[in-house]
């Protein structure tokens, strides 16, 4: 007899306009989303999924995060971060990630830096936002990390392979909960009221709360 798992409660979802979905990020406005085969950063109404703007980034490769002045998305070869301008798309600068790799899948930026999870091992790490300095690092579970947030004082990252939410402290790396969802979870992201994932083969995105993740294994 086969065993199915009961996936985590979807409180809303919100069609994708890409191919690919990678990132996704919230800016207090609105949900940004970035789509790695064509190339682009939407700008996404959080009401319909609306496209509200649509900016030019060929080198999208994984997350993207609004770090309060500036879109940071995953791209390039080897990964590092690239600084965006919201309203023009400008790339007006990058960050190096030391050292220079494609591990890095999800991150970040939170009140203490940049949150990160990277492959090869799984490990999710905080880094300080200019020199990308390493300040803390928990090893984590799942083989294949996508997308991540800050989500109330937790790390949230979305395993894709495994289909999963997982919760860590970002104190103590333990997990603090984990979560069976519709589809392979990519870019992840907190609006201060639902946690919100891409369903990569969906080309959509799903809501949960916080506390369907927490808790659960």
């Amino acid at each position: 007899m086969t065993l199915h798992r009961a996936t985590a409660a979807v409180r809303r979802t919100l069609p994708l306009p890409g191919e690919y979905p990678c990132g996704l990020a919230w800016d207090g406005t609105h949900l940004w989303h970035s789509d790695q085969l064509l190339g682009k950063v939407y700008a996404l109404d959080p009401g319909d999924g609306r496209v509200v703007r649509t900016l030019d980034c060929p080198a999208v490769r994984a997350d993207l995060t609004f770090d309060g002045r500036w879109l940071c998305q995953v791209g390039m070869r080897p990964k590092r971060l690239l600084l965006i301008d919201r309203e023009t798309g400008e790339r007006v600068g990058r960050r190096e990630v030391p050292p220079a790799s494609g591990r890095l899948t999800g991150v970040e930026a939170c009140p203490d830096g940049m949150w990160m999870c990277l492959r090869g091992p799984t490990v999710l790490q905080l880094r300080e936002t200019r020199e990308m300095t390493i300040l803390r690092e928990h090893p984590v579970a799942g083989g294949q990390p996508s997308g991540l947030t800050w989500a109330d004082g937790v790390v949230v990252h979305g395993d894709y392979v495994d289909r999963r939410l997982r919760a860590t402290d970002p104190d103590t790396g333990a997990e603090l909960g984990s979560v069976p969802v519709s589809g392979n979870p990519t870019g992840v992201t907190w609006d201060g009221e639902h946690l919100w994932y891409c369903d990569f083969p969906g080309r959509r995105i799903h809501a949960l709360r916080l506390d369907d993740v927490l808790g659960h294994s």
